[in-house]
């Protein structure tokens, strides 16, 4: 097949679906760019992706990123297998009368190795060059066709987190509808093992053969990039086990003692970027230890705060109360904003799957809705209650009561 013909079939088969075609550089990338330069002790380096027509210098050193037609690509000059090393351009009849090597200055060495699918498509290429000759070692040789095969290693862990995102995306739409009964949330259970588990363990065997590369282990920047990879898996991982654990015996309540300032702590540690970027300024007065599920209600209290947090007045930053009063048999636990509010009429609708309240005009997001029914689900669960008012001064008041009685075991919650 022609160097054009693979490219083709990259651009249809693979470039497209890592989503960096036309996109900001790749922090990961371009370390590995910086490695190989600093391995070759060159000036310049790239790594670059092929479509039908162009090739997309998507990360470099010593150079800027740039697209050009394969025809101009010193990469498409030579069709390669394995990593080659020239170590002057002009004195390669394959290379000497390309443009960017008889122009002045002109590139003389050269050296490059095939990024390729796991379906071996041939996707890219990562080269180091310079403006002298040079020579190198077996070394050297071998370690760039390392490099470019953790190049590809990046790209593919990048894809499989976009399909992950995906996945995940379309599996909490998919709860939301499946949760309606238990029958239902069975189907959801099977949906999750499927779509989810294979994709998480390629992303953690990856992260872990990256962990090991020494030229991973010797760049601080790849190896935390690698660790922030391994730890997300690990932490989705953990959710889609407790997902499944809860699916198969009914989604019902575990109750135990459970102290709700813990539960908000780590809400509130969960929702920290969400505070930050907000200015919000959050105040958790004495809550009381009740009987109930604490993973069940950290998703209340998650949804709750999520909400009061994001649905503010344009330009006011959120202030964002979370209290509780005691009353006869039960703990009432309050999380009153400043918010946008909730128009009258429309408190009950929005704890339906999927509604949203209308809004008004002041508002730059429109009503609470999505994630009120989770939170009604489980509340109701521990048999309780759960609604919304107005708060004084404006904003909302979302509230949901707890027993101070052990709840009966009641199918239906869904985290």
């Amino acid at each position: 097949m022609s160097r054009e013909g693979e490219a083709a079939h990259a651009e249809v088969g693979e470039t497209d679906r890592y989503g960096l075609i036309g996109g900001p550089p790749n922090d990961e990338l371009r370390s590995l760019s910086n490695l190989a330069a600093r391995i070759f002790d060159a000036p310049g380096s790239a790594v670059t992706l092929f479509t039908a027509t162009s090739e997309h210098r998507i990360a470099a050193t010593g150079t800027e990123p740039e697209v050009c037609a394969l025809g101009e690509s010193l990469c498409t000059a030579v069709q390669i297998e394995d990593p080659l090393v020239v170590p002057d351009a002009q004195m390669d009849e394959r290379l000497a009368d390309h443009p960017m090597v008889a122009s002045h200055p002109g590139i003389r060495f050269y050296a490059t190795a095939p990024m390729r699918s796991p379906d071996g498509a041939l996707v890219g290429q990562l080269c180091v060059f310079d403006h002298r000759p040079r020579r190198t070692t077996d070394a050297q040789r071998d370690a760039l066709g390392f490099l470019a095969a953790r190049a590809t290693d990046i790209l593919e862990l990048r894809l499989r987190s976009r399909q992950l995102t995906t996945s995940l995306r379309e599996l909490t739409e998919a709860r939301d509808a499946l949760a309606r009964s238990n029958v239902e949330l069975s189907h959801f259970a099977a949906q999750v093992s499927h779509d989810l588990r294979n994709p998480l363990m390629a992303v953690r065997a990856n992260a872990e053969l990256l962990a090991g590369e020494p030229a991973i282990q010797q760049d601080p920047e790849l190896s935390g990039a690698v660790a922030r990879i391994a730890d997300a898996a690990k932490g989705l991982s953990g959710m889609i086990q407790e997902v499944l654990s809860r699916a198969e015996d009914g989604g019902r309540p575990r109750p135990t003692q459970i102290d709700l300032r813990e539960v908000a702590d780590r809400v509130l540690l969960d929702l920290s970027p969400l505070v930050r970027q907000t200015c919000a300024r959050v105040q958790v007065e004495d809550l009381p230890v009740v009987p109930a599920d604490g993973a069940l209600l950290y998703s209340v209290l998650l949804n709750l705060l999520d909400n009061s947090l994001k649905f503010t007045r344009p330009g006011v930053a959120p202030a964002v109360r979370l209290h509780a009063q005691p009353r006869p048999g039960c703990w009432r636990i309050c999380v009153t904003d400043n918010g946008a509010g909730v128009p009258p009429g429309q408190q009950h609708g929005v704890f339906l799957p999927f509604v949203r309240g209308s809004g008004h005009e002041d508002a730059p997001l429109q009503g609470h809705g999505i994630g009120l029914a989770t939170v009604q689900r489980i509340v109701t669960a521990h048999g309780g209650r759960v609604g919304l008012e107005p708060a004084p001064g404006g904003g909302t008041c979302a509230w949901f009561e707890l027993s101070t009685d052990v709840p009966a075991s009641e199918p239906g919650a869904t985290t």
